[in-house]
């Protein structure tokens, strides 16, 4: 008998763990919901990945390779649960990382509060070096001073040590000489420096980020190691991935050494799913919408590729103020979140205005219908009194939901405050949470040139569908597409993702004066990078791609755009192509182009890749057909202000829905994990890869 096969995709949510095992080759799938553990998230791994494996009759040593996205990285930084960290900084810029931009991000806030740096004063020292800015040395390293402040350091419990010099992006030799001293003095101390987590130009980010590395180093190498021992316990014996920032993955060790590219790891997964999905139905642009039980992640996929950002922020002291949070220079899947999700808190504000969010029940105690202990009327409690959810079917059947909890909740807290019925209520509250969301998805769009009247918007997650036809509709989006399975989609993305790195080198120089001698050096250097990191992961030797870009901006200019560059050897021939290629993503960005000044070149990219995974889901529902009436379960009151207020409503069993089958709403469409909510009139199709669309174009 042939041996089977299989590969594994988990995502960490706030309130939920979802599962996917894929069978190689014949596309079979299983997958699987459980409540977060947030003192432990391996426990709700271990307990899914048991579940899922016994109910589909699949051994664990048949599991191939699991991969797997963290939160853990965010959650010990916002919670300031990382290693007791010291900074080594050049002479005089040890205060460089509070000091910041000197920006405010508020300009009319009297009682504005600066993020804290993850390492306090009194562990920030100034080291006796200098490097120019254009390599050479200015003044020696002192590494006998390091060696002394290092065992000095040990002695008083220090842990970690982010060694971030002065233009060391341009010549590292003397971080390379301080992380040997520390090393020789305390053996034991983690250290990490700038030249190697990011060698890229402007210091507060490259110093923040080595700070960020170095901070959680070890709490996620813990972690890791405990995850591979009760996969080993279980019996299973495939490769463990994790999903980094960027899309692509990448093994523990990698993931050990460079443990805050893994800060957007879940939310990432998502986004390359619904990638995948849109590519196989033909929609390469994509408005991505994952609502989940904590927040809500919207992407924009253009041309067939997330839009990738090399800023983003963490730890942000108001939480969608851009500036409040501590500064992380990496590559990462660009996308906003939103504090709007199924378990987000309802409440009367001192003004007598409802509020909801951007704080949440999360999976503990979780929203009041799950009888967990939890008081606070949230989203889900809303949905559930609008008869959106069925209180027998939710997590299909393995969780009851309490309606009169719900209704109580909301009354007490909701509708009594504000004078109106509990209906009422819960519509604002359904409502609000939708205008959060819509607006927040145009201003991300359109700050990105992107006009959300053309983007069809792609809903998962847990609460997206249940949500996606006001959002898509409140957007004008052409139509709304929902997956089967769409409750644990984002799973499939981190199935579909290559092995992969990003490298940057800082060279500044113009376009028309460049020593291509040198640039075609580093390109080299990068490509060579990306390729022993990938061979030593398991890529074949040649198998590797790459990907190369440049950061790009008119002279005087404060800030860069990202520009491909063709392969090979770079010369004196390419200025034209890289001139118009600078000019065309200007235009895209801008709608016009700049003042008539030289165009420089700040930062050199290569991304290394794998070979793409192939992923081809095997849909087999049972009873599935064509005839949508034949699908149809029963009805229950749902409420439509269309219809002027609740409406008896069909309910279609999604597993039952074959492509081909057409309805017209008002509909409401459950699967286990997730419920599609479709407004009267709409008209409501299944594709050929087994997708609900909606077209919203009339």
């Amino acid at each position: 008998m042939q041996s089977r096969s299989y590969r594994v995709g988990v995502d960490i949510g706030g309130t939920f763990t979802d599962l996917i095992i894929v069978e190689e080759g014949s596309g079979a799938f299983t997958v699987g919901k459980v409540l977060t553990t947030p003192d432990d998230p391996s426990q709700a791994i271990e307990a899914v990945l048991s579940e899922a494996l016994a109910r589909a009759g699949i051994a664990p040593a048949e599991i191939a390779q699991l991969v797997h996205g963290t939160t853990l990285v965010t959650n010990a930084m916002i919670e300031r649960k990382g290693a007791r960290t010291a900074l080594l900084a050049t002479a005089g810029f040890r205060d460089a990382v509070e000091i910041g931009r000197e920006n405010r991000y508020d300009l009319y806030d009297l009682l504005l509060e600066n993020p804290r740096p993850l390492v306090p004063r009194y562990l920030r020292f100034d080291v006796p070096e200098r490097t120019l800015a254009d390599g050479t040395v200015l003044t020696a390293l002192d590494e006998q001073y390091v060696e002394r402040l290092a065992g000095e350091l040990a002695a008083a419990g220090v842990e970690a040590v982010a060694v971030a010099f002065l233009h060391s992006f341009t010549n590292p030799a003397h971080e390379q000489a301080a992380r040997a001293a520390v090393g020789r003095a305390a053996p034991n101390m983690r250290v990490s420096i700038s030249s190697d987590v990011v060698p890229e130009i402007r210091e507060f980010e490259r110093t923040s980020t080595t700070i960020a590395n170095v901070y959680v180093q070890a709490r996620v190498e813990r972690y890791l190691r405990e995850l591979e021992t009760r996969l080993q316990r279980m019996g299973v014996g495939g490769n463990l991935f994790l999903m980094l920032s960027s899309g692509g993955i990448a093994t523990v060790d990698t993931a050990v050494r460079y443990p805050v590219r893994l800060l957007e790891s879940g939310p990432a997964a998502g986004a390359l799913a619904a990638t995948a999905y849109g590519q196989a139905a033909g929609h390469p642009n994509l408005l991505s919408f994952d609502m989940g039980g904590t927040t809500a992640k919207i992407c924009v996929i253009d041309q067939g590729r997330p839009l990738i950002a090399h800023e983003f922020e963490v730890d942000r002291m108001y939480r969608f103020k851009k500036g409040s949070g501590l500064p992380i220079t990496l590559p990462v899947i660009e996308m906003i979140e939103i504090g709007t999700g199924g378990g987000s808190i309802a409440r009367v504000d001192a003004l007598g205005l409802l509020k909801v969010g951007p704080d949440s029940s999360g999976s503990v105690p979780g929203p009041v219908c799950y009888g967990r202990g939890g008081s606070e009327p949230t989203v889900t409690d809303a949905d559930l009194v609008l008869g959106y959810l069925d209180p027998a079917y939710f997590l299909g059947g393995r969780m009851a939901l309490d309606v009169a909890g719900a209704r109580l909740a909301i009354s007490t807290r909701i509708a009594a405050p504000l004078g109106i019925s509990v209906e009422a209520a819960a519509w604002g509250i359904h409502q609000i949470a939708n205008e959060h969301m819509a607006n927040a998805a145009r201003v991300h769009a359109l700050e990105r040139g992107k006009d959300p009247h053309r983007f069809p918007m792609f809903a998962f997650g847990g609460a997206g569908p249940v949500h996606a036809y006001r959002i898509a509709r409140a957007l004008g989006a052409p139509a709304l597409l929902a997956p089967l399975g769409a409750g644990v989609i984002s799973t499939v993305g981190f199935l579909s993702a290559p092995l992969a790195f990003d490298f940057v080198r800082s060279w500044r120089g113009q376009l028309g004066a460049l020593d291509w001698a040198h640039a075609n050096t580093l390109l080299r250097e990068m490509e060579a990078e990306g390729a022993s990191l990938l061979e030593a992961s398991g890529v074949t030797a040649g198998a590797v791609r790459y990907r190369r870009e440049a950061d790009m901006r008119y002279v005087g200019q404060g800030h860069q755009i990202r520009v491909p560059l063709p392969d090979g050897e770079l010369n004196d021939a390419h200025l034209p192509a890289l001139q118009a290629a600078f000019e065309a993503v200007y235009r895209e960005l801008y709608e016009r182009l700049g003042p008539p000044v030289p165009v420089e070149v700040i930062n050199w990219r290569v991304v290394a890749a794998g070979p793409e995974p192939e992923l081809q889901l095997a849909v087999r529902a049972e009873n599935a057909t064509a005839e949508a009436g034949d699908a149809v379960k029963g009805a229950r009151p749902a409420y439509f202000p269309e219809t002027g207020g609740f409406t008896s409503t069909p309910i279609y069993d999604r597993y039952r829905l074959a492509p081909g089958a057409q309805f017209t709403g008002p509909a409401i469409i459950e699967e286990r994990e997730s419920t599609v909510i479709v407004g009267p009139g709409a008209r409501c199709q299944i594709d050929a890869q087994w997708n609900l669309g909606v077209d919203l174009a009339s």
